[in-house]
């Protein structure tokens, strides 16, 4: 009963501690946690302040997330880990959602033709969760801190509830109708079917019990016993795949970083079947020929160059890009290579937008309710983590009896076989679906170090627009000389090879570069947020760290000691 009350008052004191905000850039000495959630963030350097280190606080923070950022924070869901010691070789822990046993290549065509409800909102879009096993090889390979004591917070705060922001409440207020048809959605997220307001207090009593078997067993309290036979009954009840067979047999990967360079600066990137890690490290090789600081922000031969980075990165993405389990040629050597960058350098035309073919690759948007956050600790180990249930709270499906939301991430797998065609289907092999196969993702969590010390760690949510993010945040900091908190809140654009447009923030570039860039071809869409990113630099001279909160989450934070 003692330790119980500790614990309460240590949530209620990080329920307090987030209620605070900063217009200034955050800054802190030892430790920094910051992520798209106050609470969440407070939980992690809570760790940090406890003598944990960068992973034991990555694992708080995210089971914490997934009690109140359920948008995308998930147990259900899955993502990407990258960790990088302050002495060491870095690592990367990959727990993308699976393919059920049950799942082939034609799974969502109905009579021969597409069917996007199966796609991307029946029970037949449910992957195979991979976060608690993610979280957990990640701890188990470099934590220190007890696994219990980590996800205890989040047990407390869906027992106990938390004072819902007016951000949230007006997010739950949005989802309702759509969760209207799946009854332990209803009685997770309403209040018997009418929205929450603003400070009402959100308990999740079943979530709070999944979470404690996990406390108690560890992946085997998801993937085995209870857990497991309440999703397989929700599956078998609707239609789903994923059998308690499925579940047993998941496995996260510990993966070798891709490594490039820029500026001098090395760059540590998830390699596939996360996309982002490619894309990103092929643009920056693309930009590195050109002088982006003498060019000046914002100005038309910065976005020029960049855009075309851009749409050359997202065509070999959609024509090399997936599982390399199913995909063991996949070019990554080449395409993250200096002399590919040459080569791609070389078609660019400095006074004319290239053309995007209406021939080649086209897709369907992702969601871009990922959610993702940086953690630095005493040491310098950096861990940067994205993760995702897909679509805005996922499949809109929550585990009768569990408590927690399904991911949607089978939408990630192209439509069907051959289906490519200028409407947005994809029917590329690289990403059908298929047993046990991941599906490709954007999500690009990204670490920078400079001789040899920590610089940075960057990730971003947005769906396709994460790889493009996350590359602005570090030119704005590399190039355009911006602290972390101007790197976050300069204006976006993203260009993704097809459609051919440039999607643009609202007031992001002057009515005199829009007006250059038209004339040379680009076309352009404006749009409100774009993106959200999150960033923690490092002072070179002093070494204090600052963190970077994007706005455009309202309920983002950081968290430093």
């Amino acid at each position: 009963m003692i330790r119980r009350f500790a614990l309460a008052v240590f949530v209620a004191s990080a329920v307090a501690a987030a209620a605070a905000s900063w217009s200034e850039p955050h800054r802190a000495t030892r430790g920094m946690v910051v992520s798209e959630h106050a609470i969440a963030s407070e939980i992690g350097v809570a760790v940090l302040k406890a003598g944990g280190n960068a992973v034991d606080a990555a694992v708080a923070t995210a089971f914490a997330l997934a009690v109140v950022h359920p948008a995308a924070g998930n147990i259900g869901g899955g993502g990407f880990l990258l960790y990088r010691p302050a002495s060491g070789e870095p690592a990367a822990y990959d727990f993308r959602e699976t393919a059920p046993a049950a799942a082939s290549a034609a799974m969502f065509l109905t009579d021969g033709k597409y069917d996007a409800a199966k796609h991307h909102e029946s029970y037949l879009s449910v992957g195979v969760p991979g976060t608690v096993a993610g979280l957990h090889l990640a701890w188990q390979e470099r934590g220190t801190m007890p696994w219990r004591r980590l996800v205890e917070p989040a047990i407390t705060l869906a027992r106990d509830g938390f004072p819902l922001s007016e951000s949230l409440a007006a997010s739950l207020a949005r989802v309702l109708p759509s969760m209207r048809r799946h009854p332990a959605s209803m009685a997770q997220f309403s209040k018997s079917g009418s929205p929450y307001a603003p400070g009402d207090t959100l308990v999740q009593a079943d979530l709070a019990r999944t979470l404690e078997r996990i406390a108690a067993d560890g992946p085997a309290g998801f993937y085995e016993g209870e857990t497991a036979r309440l999703i397989e009954q929700d599956m078998a009840a609707h239609g789903g795949l994923i059998s308690r067979a499925d579940l047993k047999a998941y496995r996260p990967e510990r993966r070798v970083p891709l490594r490039g360079t820029y500026r001098g600066y090395d760059i540590i990137a998830m390699p596939p079947v996360s996309s982002g890690g490619t894309a990103l490290i092929e643009m920056l090789n693309v930009l590195e020929g050109f002088d982006l600081a003498s060019y000046g922000w914002g100005s038309s031969r910065h976005v020029h160059v960049a855009v075309e980075a851009m749409r050359r990165a997202y065509a070999d993405r959609a024509r090399h890009l997936g599982d390399p389990a199913f995909n063991p040629s996949m070019p990554i050597a080449t395409l993250i290579s200096k002399e590919y960058a040459a080569s791609l350098r070389a078609t660019i035309d400095l006074e004319r937008a290239s053309v995007s073919s209406p021939s080649s690759f086209d897709w369907p948007p992702e969601s871009g309710e990922t959610t993702t956050f940086c953690v630095v600790d005493a040491a310098r180990n950096a861990v940067s983590l994205t993760y995702t249930l897909e679509a805005g709270y996922g499949s809109k499906i929550v585990v009768a009896g569990a408590g927690f939301l399904l991911n949607n991430e089978m939408g990630d797998f192209n439509a069907g076989p051959g289906l490519t065609d200028a409407t947005g289907l994809v029917g590329t092999a690289p990403n059908l679906a298929a047993p046990g196969k991941r599906m490709l993702s954007s999500m690009t969590p990204t670490i920078v170090a400079k001789d040899g010390r920590l610089f940075a760690a960057a990730g971003a949510l947005g769906g396709r627009t994460i790889i493009n993010t996350v590359l602005q945040a570090l030119l704005n900091v590399i190039d355009f000389g911006m602290n972390a908190q101007e790197a976050i809140d300069a204006g976006r654009f993203h260009h993704q090879w097809l459609p051919d447009a440039v999607v643009v923030e609202r007031h992001a570039l002057s009515p005199d570069t829009l007006a250059i860039l038209t004339s040379r071809g680009h076309a352009f869409r404006e749009t409100g947020a774009l993106s959200v990113a999150e960033m923690i630099v490092v002072a070179p001279k002093d070494g204090k760290l600052t963190a970077g909160v994007d706005a455009r989450s309202v309920d983002g934070a950081a968290a430093g000691y």
